[in-house]
């Protein structure tokens, strides 16, 4: 008879926003499965982001950052600087339609 075992640990995952009157203090959530815990926190500033995200890596475990599609790609290299390569850091992007939503969402019906 075989047994097999399967690995109780979890991945972690964060995912960071940018929102101009975010308080990161106060806007954030955890979702916990079996396998699986997503925290998510909404911030102002790039250098919050750096910080949540030296934060969520050294204190949470986490293993993947993801990025909301407002960060540049000179953002995600900070972060990714910041974190010394100790978790994978990702942005989450659309195609040009769905872009165009958002962006019009964003800002109020504004192109």
């Amino acid at each position: 008879m075989n047994i097999i075992l399967l690995s109780r640990k979890m991945f972690k995952v964060c995912f960071i926003a940018h929102s101009r009157d975010a308080d990161l203090t106060k806007h954030r959530s955890v979702i916990e499965t079996g396998s699986y815990t997503l925290h998510s926190v909404v911030v102002r500033t790039q250098g919050e982001a750096v910080d949540v995200s030296r934060q969520m890596v050294k204190e949470e475990g986490v293993q993947s950052i993801l990025l909301c599609p407002g960060f540049t790609h000179k953002d995600v290299a900070e972060i990714q600087e910041a974190i010394k390569g100790k978790a994978g850091v990702f942005v989450a992007r659309g195609d040009g339609p769905s872009s165009a939503i958002t962006k019009r969402a964003r800002t109020g019906g504004r192109s």
